[in-house]
């Protein structure tokens, strides 16, 4: 179990080297709440802000809306909003906005006692005064490992690609445009609050100039109801 586990962290955590590479200090901040509407149907609302030093500030907030319905104990569909004015310095430089469908699989596998979670995201996106309809893919997966058994304490790894299906004025990679790998801890810290902080790793992929790197202390709170 100790050598898969290690095996899994490594291919997590593994990113292309570039001989030349931009590197970005940032933070992310997210705030989240799922409520249960019914036997099937969830309502998601989620705000993430995110400060860079090289854009000396903040330079996102992303708003995510987002109505489910659980297909079985496993599967839920997704389909929602995204809301995301983008900064410089922390002054507004311009205003995308994104259609969302996903859907999820909780808990699909066991490895020992580490559960196994997956997700396939679909975006359109649109920039208020830019022409096109920017189209992308985002798997994801997420393998979860408690320190003790029946623990609620765990260890949190995962993997997510995004994968741009055509170019637009905004959207200049067409194939796999960045990759996140985050290490983090997650924990109850109240009554249907869980918190996890960890260190994540966001490379993107730049034909013709330096790939960038960023390096990202990243914060949430979620909320269940």
């Amino acid at each position: 179990m100790r050598r898969t586990c290690l095996a899994l962290l490594l291919s997590l955590s593994a990113f292309p080297t570039a001989a030349q590479a931009t590197e970005d200090e940032q933070l992310w901040t997210t705030a989240s709440a799922t409520v249960k509407l019914s036997d099937h149907w969830r309502l998601s609302q989620e705000v993430v802000a995110r400060f860079s030093d090289d854009r000396d500030g903040l330079y996102e907030v992303e708003s995510n809306t987002l109505l489910g319905y659980k297909l079985s104990r496993a599967v839920t569909i997704w389909a929602g909003y995204t809301h995301d004015p983008q900064y410089a310095a922390g002054d507004f430089t311009v205003m995308e906005h994104r259609g969302r469908q996903q859907v999820t699989f909780d808990n699909i596998a066991k490895i020992g006692p580490a559960t196994l979670s997956a997700r396939l995201r679909m975006e359109e996106r649109w920039r208020e005064g830019v022409d096109g309809t920017a189209w992308r893919l985002r798997p994801y997966v997420k393998l979860v490992l408690p320190f003790r058994e029946g623990g609620k304490t765990a260890l949190v790894l995962s993997h997510e690609s995004f994968f741009d299906l055509n170019k637009t004025n905004f959207q200049r990679v067409q194939g796999e445009e960045r990759m996140r790998n985050l290490i983090a801890i997650t924990t109850p810290v109240a009554k249907n609050v869980n918190a996890e902080i960890g260190y994540l790793h966001q490379h993107g992929f730049r034909p013709n100039e330096d790939d960038s790197n960023d390096n990202v202390a990243s914060f949430s709170l979620s909320f269940s109801f």
